[in-house]
């Protein structure tokens, strides 16, 4: 089956109210576990790499490790998505390797940095204006676009805000409308990375309904939504690493989101979690190994048993017979 448009994944996750897992990848072992997951599960799933990803994997590398998962799982409605895309050549590039979804991260400047190596928010006018460049250029070629109101704390490769910004209700109309964009990630307090939290967050889920009511066809997405289970930090430190107190966003307040309207929830740190606590244990329970193969093993079915559960918890599972997948050349005719 070819990739098939986000727009339509979450359109239908809409309708019947559930929500789908946008994981972030880099790699071969991230790819087969989270399909492994997926499969057994019949679930829809987006995949998506940054531009850290992309440049990690030499670009045309992690292309076909996701033409792999599809050809591997015919079956599967799979969307590979550009995360915090931070301008139009990067979206062009995306494009040109097969991606079916772009996000443009117009709602701060990635061409300036501060004193710390964040970068400034942009205007309100000049993330209408840089969005809907890339939906322009995107939509005609039925390729799906994610645009970003408010921004997030946290550093996720070069995303960095210098300042955090909830998205504003009012805001949200005449931004989807300007832009067209068909999916719209809101800043209701989460946060990128692994430390995102000192204590249990108490996010905004009272502006989702407010926001909701105004996006109109768009979906809505949680960046920042790994949990950082504590039982996975805790096999890091206890085999030898050093990470510091940190919480994540509860799964229930996740859940609570989606019933409230959310539909794309973006994941990453847990799988980087999990990946780096199994390898670091196999290792140092077996410190004779130097094949690769072995440990890295470890590592993927670390990823497979988290995000399996991550699936069953946002209600993702049994969901890819629902509908007849449809391809980028079916998408074109949704924007004459």
């Amino acid at each position: 089956m070819p990739f098939v448009p986000m727009k339509q994944i979450l359109d239908e996750a809409r309708k019947a109210g559930y929500g789908v897992g946008a994981y972030n990848v880099n790699n071969m072992e991230q790819i087969q576990a989270l399909m492994q997951g997926a499969s057994e599960l019949n679930a829809p799933i987006i995949l998506q790499a940054s531009r850290g990803a992309l440049q990690y994997s030499n670009m045309v590398y992690l292309k076909h490790l996701m033409q792999a998962a599809a050809e591997d799982n015919p079956d599967l409605p799979i969307a590979i998505h550009l995360d915090h895309g931070p301008d139009l050549e990067t979206c062009k590039e995306a494009i040109a390797l097969g991606f079916t979804s772009v996000m443009i991260d117009g709602s701060i400047d990635y061409s300036q940095t501060d004193a710390n190596g964040a970068h400034p928010a942009r205007s309100f006018e000049d993330n209408i204006r840089v969005t809907r460049e890339v939906v322009e250029y995107a939509h005609p070629l039925g390729v799906s676009v994610e645009g970003e109101l408010g921004t997030l704390g946290g550093i996720e490769d070069d995303t960095k805000a210098a300042s955090i910004h909830l998205t504003d209700p009012d805001e949200v109309e005449e931004f989807v409308a300007q832009t067209g964009v068909d999916a719209l990630a809101i800043a209701i307090g989460t946060s990128h990375g692994a430390y995102k939290f000192k204590e249990e967050p108490k996010l905004a889920l009272e502006l989702i309904p407010k926001i909701r009511d105004k996006a109109g066809d768009a979906t809505l997405v949680m960046h920042g939504s790994s949990s950082v289970p504590q039982d996975l930090v805790a096999i890091i430190n206890q085999y030898g690493g050093n990470l510091q107190k940190s919480m994540g966003v509860p799964i229930e307040q996740i859940q609570e989101a989606i019933k409230l309207g959310v539909q794309k929830i973006n994941i990453d740190t847990d799988g980087r979690l999990a990946f780096t606590g199994n390898n670091r244990k196999y290792l140092a329970e077996n410190p004779e190994v130097f094949d690769q193969r072995k440990y890295l093993s470890e590592g993927r079915r670390g990823i497979y048993e988290v995000m399996k559960g991550k699936m069953l918890a946002l209600g993702t599972d049994g969901h890819a017979d629902d509908y007849e997948p449809l391809t980028l050349e079916d998408a074109k005719a949704w924007y004459k």
